[in-house]
């Protein structure tokens, strides 16, 4: 079952540290919670370095980025 990370409400760079500490937890599959395309784009570009996958669902102004290896 994935780990869920939320970050809603979260200005940057928290939503990444977030996940980040969530990664370094040994995590390896996760569903961050966010509201802004900031936040998904600054987390999409840190897993990518990090080796992991990753899809972005958005409902009503709020995304579900689901993050496996």
């Amino acid at each position: 079952m994935a780990k869920i990370v939320d970050a809603r409400g979260r200005s940057c760079p928290e939503p990444v540290i977030m996940t980040k500490n969530a990664i370094d937890n040994n995590e390896t599959d996760l569903e961050v919670l966010v509201d802004t395309n900031v936040a998904v784009e600054n987390i999409t570009r840190f897993v990518k370095s990090k080796g992991f996958n990753i899809s972005v669902e958005e409902n009503n102004g709020e995304f579900k980025l689901k993050i496996n290896r």
